[in-house]
């Protein structure tokens, strides 16, 4: 089965946590798995104003997502960092062009899931995901979120992301933590999780 991560990352956070559930999803057998970045939308100079040139760069060989990759894949991961509890304006832009899909019922019966990265604990990571779920549900996905038989979310002992929803992390407020050994086997966890779903799901049609 095809699984397909299609995220947006402009610091560099949110890709750490793909990389992670790539690394999952792959340990099932017969998952193919593909990562692409959804289109940016700011100009140059904004992302230099923002000092996001060399995380941009450092993705510059991550091929582009189209809707069209979508409806091609057995089941999707979407990873996004959170703009004021939401969705990033980018990953907003890319699933309103999904229009078409929608009319055809083209993801109807696929697992959908979600990640986020957000600059503080409480900075919006479930209702990011949450507001997120809305559009899958539309294209009657079947979601996916982060089980507690990943024990990971139960413990206390450290800050860190990651809920039933999804797995996420904390970027700080200058972005200098990057995911935590946790949060990545949160997105690996993800990842598996993910795969094993639609491995069962595969070739479900509506009609």
């Amino acid at each position: 089965m095809k699984i397909l991560i299609a995220y947006y990352s402009m610091y560099g956070h949110t890709y750490k946590m793909v990389q992670a559930a790539a690394e999952g999803a792959a340990s099932v057998k017969g998952a193919q798995i593909t990562i692409k970045r959804v289109p940016e939308t700011l100009p140059a100079e904004v992302l230099k104003a923002m000092g996001a040139v060399e995380a941009q760069k450092a993705q510059a060989k991550v091929e582009l997502c189209s809707v069209d990759d979508l409806a091609a894949a057995d089941a999707v991961i979407f990873a996004t960092p959170t703009r004021f509890g939401n969705m990033c304006g980018q990953m907003r832009q890319f699933l309103d062009a999904t229009g078409a899909l929608w009319m055809k019922g083209a993801l109807a019966g696929k697992v959908g899931s979600v990640m986020v990265s957000t600059a503080t604990q409480h900075g919006g990571q479930e209702s990011t995901i949450l507001s997120f779920h809305t559009t899958l549900l539309h294209h009657g996905m079947v979601i996916a979120g982060l089980p507690y038989t990943f024990q990971g979310q139960m413990g206390f002992a450290e800050v860190s992301g990651g809920s039933p929803y999804g797995a996420s992390t904390i970027a700080g407020g200058q972005g200098e933590r990057m995911p935590s050994k946790n949060e990545l086997d949160a997105a690996r966890y993800q990842g598996v999780y993910v795969a094993r779903l639609a491995e069962k799901l595969a070739g479900f049609k509506m009609n």
